[in-house]
């Protein structure tokens, strides 16, 4: 996911008159953004603009939303909407999108318009299944909030095959997923799925596979995209509202890399046992490695003394991050999915572990 940066530049730090004109307010002071210039006149979907000094990218068009990241001076961004006369919605060099001040003093908006991916404004939409709402059409993009089954959307664009972008009934603006099992459109007045307009070919660049390393970042960047998403035994693989253990571990890879694992957690261990190197110690494991488990016999080593592990039933799977911590998902008690410290209790129930990316 996308994270925000958490320490302002120090540039930022030395320019109090920069802050203050972003509209930032102290805690507890609930002003609103400063007016725009009088020259600020309203932009055109697809005009791009230049950043005129370093500005905050909210995931809201308020002050007290989000800051996704920093624009810096210099940068280019690209006019999405104009929600109103304080805000911009903009697009980032590198897929980012999110809103920022109208103020001339920290976008100027060129008087040429380039081609962007519309979709009809009549084109409404359901969510058939929980879906993540995202600043960014890639799973590293930060998740805003997850959209439910039922709610009501508007398609706005569709930048690739696999990303939509979309309004929610609250203004909220961003990604999801492009496939059918989590939302249907409507066409004026018509249901059904429904493919946005067609957009002009862009140059396409040199494809570049990543290495191991970094898709596995892209993997475990996913799985914490869905920190917090509740527990539910036996969850619904086309549903990403709620996860069991295998179901979390299947879906991030799907997310990340396009892989799709089996669907339960014996048959991930048998996959991972035909197509990797499979440890039995936890000091051999790498991050991105995924565990398996035994039952819980209790939080003594001796409850487990006699056992054979190698025939014992797999019950429970979970990804090693490195530094003994693993993220995972287990019971509706323990709060969804989580990172958790590798603890003896889970250490004397592990079986084996293995890699799925090498």
């Amino acid at each position: 996911m996308i994270k925000s940066h958490k320490q302002l530049t120090a540039s930022l730090l030395v320019s109090a008159a920069i802050v203050a004109g972003l509209g930032v307010s102290a805690p507890g002071n609930a002003a609103a953004a400063s007016s725009p210039s009088n020259s600020v006149m309203a932009a055109a979907a697809g005009q791009t603009a230049v950043i005129e000094v370093s500005v905050r990218l909210r995931s809201t068009p308020s002050t007290s939303g989000e800051v996704v990241k920093y624009l810096q001076k210099g940068d280019q961004v690209q006019i999405v909407a104009q929600p109103n006369s304080y805000w911009y919605q903009v697009k980032a060099a590198d897929g980012s999108v999110g809103y920022t001040s109208t103020d001339d003093k920290y976008i100027s908006v060129n008087s040429s318009s380039v081609g962007t991916e519309t979709a009809p404004s009549a084109q409404m939409g359901t969510i058939k299944y929980g879906v993540n709402l995202r600043t960014a059409p890639s799973t590293s993009g930060k998740v805003l909030r997850l959209l439910k089954k039922g709610e009501q959307v508007q398609l706005l664009a569709q930048p690739n095959s696999s990303w939509y972008q979309i309004q929610t009934s609250d203004g909220s603006i961003g990604y999801i997923s492009s496939s059918d099992q989590y939302t249907s459109f409507a066409n004026n007045g018509g249901t059904g799925t429904v493919t946005p307009a067609p957009t002009p070919p862009a140059p396409v660049p040199p494809i570049s596979t990543p290495g191991a390393s970094a898709q596995i970042e892209s993997v475990i960047s996913s799985g914490m995209g869905y920190l917090g998403t509740p527990y539910e035994f036996g969850s619904s693989r086309y549903d990403t509202s709620t996860f069991d253990c295998s179901d979390f571990i299947r879906q991030i890879f799907m997310d990340a890399v396009n892989l799709k694992l089996p669907a339960d957690s014996r048959q991930q261990g048998d996959w991972v046992k035909s197509n990797s190197t499979v440890v039995t110690s936890t000091s051999g494991l790498k991050r991105g490695d995924l565990m398996f488990f035994m039952d819980y016999k209790g939080n003594s080593a001796s409850a487990y003394e006699g056992i054979d592990k190698s025939k014992a039933r797999i019950s429970h799977v979970a990804m090693y991050l490195g530094d003994g911590q693993i993220i995972h998902t287990y019971s509706v008690a323990s709060g969804g999915v989580k990172v958790d410290k590798l603890s003896a209790s889970w250490t004397n129930r592990f079986l084996f572990g293995g890699s799925v990316i090498r």
